[in-house]
């Protein structure tokens, strides 16, 4: 294997807190890997150490000689005076601009600078790089070239990030998050590009099935050391059990002979000999394994939740309107104890303002939201969790606190409930501005469940969670008594939780699913399929009953392969004749945009005739 990377006793620290020490791995060619730890553990910082962009306390990182490396920060930096295409694309300055001008051209309908851009596309061979920025950037949505960076969203910038990267095909990619701010649909052609891509991965996620589908191993980071695992998610989960099993097995196997040692060492005299002195050391070192257990308790979450009475929450009639986009459209439903709903849809369809209406945020333009008297909502916000720079961890909780009652009754104290959240006593008077993204939104999950909600809304709850922290979250939302609204892309999640969906799909209208969501992701591609299959039903003969064998192509069918062979050809010609006709400087302006229009339709017949060959060559 060739390596692409390699990592030798890595340490960093900050201030007393150290992240990470003497952190060895490796990652070659070809490898698709997922870094898996805590919050708080350093996997961004770790990162960004390999990307250059922070530096290690010791250590060395070595990549392969003229590696192309390419980094997706949590948050990446932007250039805000920058117009879109000028932020993704990073070929020559000459290739760049004239990019620009082609589009700027077209935009403008100014023949004599389309004339000329053409002609500098030509020369510098720009189509095809052009032809890839268009194709990523409309995947992840993004539509508007010209639109600056400072007007976008923090969505939309991490979306132009991520585009910038892949536009670049680097040898070996680095990952942060990247499917944070993706809806469902990106995240799925993301997963298929990065698992099909050649680049080298190197990611963090939390989006369990997204890491499941592309990566082909996991490091993990757990108590300062490195673990690997020759495979996908469903493997390391396996795998991790049985190495905690076996560690925990070790300890206690140490702690139980440690006893019998301990005593000896009492009642040994002073006096010892080379065989006494050989049984002391081999105690100090029993000592140090059966103190090397996990220091760390597993987070649980167990709080009470308020009382709840008949009356949840009753919907009727609902409407909602922002100019001429209609957002909710004669929307009624009643929640009932105990239920727990997901919500789905494209972005602008309407989610967020579903949950503000409920909430009472926001009025209505008509109809009625009448929320039960005992409800007592506990919404977890996107955003995130607001607090003042000089502002401690302690001081957070204690607003709201000073004591927390258990699921099962029993009252803790809150510097005991930061504890039972993984927040050690010896943290609890760190400023909240010196926690890393995923220990903010952790501190935010607990104020929320201190409130004692009865009716939870949770808007996109794991971005920047660590899988550990998620795996405990969806545990306890499994019995939680009370409602649950969920907003999330991260499908996995929104699986194991929710009951039904809320479908948003677009101009008011809202479809309730009976199901998850890889059951409703099954029901839409069954639907597409079925489409499809009425469609070819319009140009194929049905199959004939009871018949097992390959069905033969028809006369017709043959004749249409024949000409479709022909066809392909032609424009194959057409469209290199075009081409030479654009670049021979001969064309005048109307002529030069005729052409340029039907190099469009060719390419796009060329297509759809094609995928019709595939189809027919199958019968052949």
């Amino acid at each position: 294997m060739i390596s692409y990377l390699q990592v030798e006793s890595l340490r960093k620290s900050f201030g007393d807190l150290v992240l990470f020490e003497d952190i060895t791995f490796g990652v070659d060619k070809d490898q698709k890997v997922a870094l898996i730890a805590r919050n708080g553990t350093g996997k961004t910082s770790l990162l960004k150490i390999i990307a250059g962009q922070d530096s290690q306390d010791t250590g060395k990182i070595t990549f392969k000689r003229d590696l192309k490396v390419g980094f997706l920060e949590q948050n990446p930096p932007l250039n805000l005076n920058n117009t879109i295409i000028d932020e993704v694309t990073h070929a020559s300055e000459e290739i760049k601009k004239a990019i620009l001008e082609y589009n700027n051209a077209i935009e403008t309908n100014d023949k004599d600078l389309l004339t000329k851009a053409m002609e500098k596309m030509d020369h510098l061979q720009a189509w095809d790089y052009d032809v890839k920025v268009k194709q990523i950037l409309t995947k992840l949505k993004i539509n508007r070239y010209n639109q600056k960076i400072e007007t976008l969203s923090g969505g939309e910038r991490k979306r132009v990030a991520l585009a910038a990267v892949l536009i670049e095909e680097p040898d070996l990619l680095l990952l942060d998050e990247p499917t944070n701010h993706l809806d469902l649909d990106m995240i799925e052609w993301l997963e298929k590009y990065l698992k099909n891509t050649r680049s080298t991965l190197l990611m963090v996620t939390h989006d369990r099935y997204f890491l499941d589908r592309v990566c082909n191993e996991i490091i993990e980071m757990d108590n300062s050391s490195i673990y690997s695992y020759k495979g996908n998610y469903s493997y390391f989960i396996r795998k991790r059990e049985e190495r905690l099993a076996n560690e925990e097995a070790m300890v206690e196997k140490a702690k139980n002979t440690l006893r019998k040692e301990e005593d000896w060492m009492r009642r040994m005299p002073k006096a010892r000999g080379t065989k006494a002195k050989y049984r002391v050391d081999n105690y100090y070192q029993l000592k140090d394994v059966a103190s090397s257990g996990r220091s760390d308790e597993e987070m649980r979450i167990s709080v009470q939740s308020s009382r709840m009475g008949k009356k949840i929450i009753e919907i009727k009639n609902l409407n909602k309107k922002f100019d001429d986009l209609t957002v909710l459209k004669d929307f009624s439903y009643n929640f009932t104890r105990g239920e727990k709903v997901g919500i789905v849809g494209d972005n602008g369809t309407g989610k967020s303002t579903f949950l503000n209406l409920i909430t009472e945020k926001i009025p209505a333009d008509s109809g009625t939201v009448d929320v039960g008297q005992t409800i007592v909502f506990g919404y977890y916000k996107q955003e995130g969790i607001k607090y003042k720079e000089d502002q401690r961890i302690i001081d957070v909780v204690q607003e709201i606190a000073e004591v927390v009652t258990l699921g099962d009754g029993r009252q803790m104290g809150v510097k005991e409930f930061l504890n039972f959240f993984l927040f050690p006593y010896d943290t609890h008077y760190t400023p909240i501005s010196k926690l890393s993204g995923g220990e903010k939104r952790r501190l935010y999950l607990v104020t929320v469940l201190m409130r004692k909600p009865n009716f939870l809304i949770l808007d996109e709850p794991t971005n920047d969670l660590d899988i550990m922290t998620l795996a405990v979250l969806e545990e306890y939302l499994s019995t939680y008594d009370g409602c649950v609204v969920v907003v999330s892309h991260d499908r996995f999640f929104m699986d194991q939780v929710v009951d039904h969906l809320f479908v948003f799909r677009g101009n008011g209208h809202v479809k309730d699913f009976p199901g998850s969501y890889s059951h409703y992701r099954e029901w839409l591609i069954a639907l597409e399929k079925e489409s499809k299959k009425e469609l070819k039903s319009t140009i194929k003969k049905e199959k004939p009953k009871n018949d097992n064998t390959k069905k033969k192509p028809s006369f017709n069918e043959k004749r249409e392969f024949e000409q479709l062979e022909n066809d392909i050809a032609s424009l194959e010609d057409e469209k290199k004749n075009i081409e030479d006709e654009i670049g021979s400087g001969k064309l005048n302006n109307d002529e030069l945009i005729e052409k340029s229009n039907r190099i469009g339709e060719i390419i796009t017949l060329l297509e759809e005739k094609s995928d019709r060959w595939l189809e027919l060559s199958e019968l052949m």
